[in-house]
């Protein structure tokens, strides 16, 4: 993970996973709204209370509001997954 921009209510991050994913059990749970956009690779999330994971490739998004737990449940190896995060500490 890489921090992009860091200002008042808002930091950006480019984070690169390789095979990574949450372990088991165990859940995001930000006290900031999120917006993610996958630059490239391929992705699987699962949002709590959501019947099915959502696939992500290329150019899909999920905005992730605070406290909306969330896992990351599968993300591809090779090419590398790319993910561009935006934090947002304040309410737009």
């Amino acid at each position: 993970m890489e921090t992009l921009c860091e200002r008042p209510g808002l930091r950006i991050e480019r984070i690169v996973s390789t095979g990574q994913s949450t372990p088991e059990g165990e859940w995001y749970d930000q006290t900031s709204d999120e917006f993610v956009l996958l630059v490239s690779g391929a992705a699987r999330l699962r949002l709590e209370g959501e019947a099915h994971d959502r696939e992500l490739g290329e150019g899909d998004f999920v905005f992730l509001p605070a406290h909306c737990r969330h896992r990351v449940v599968w993300t591809q190896h090779e090419p590398p997954t790319v993910w561009l995060a935006i934090h947002i500490f304040t309410k737009c």
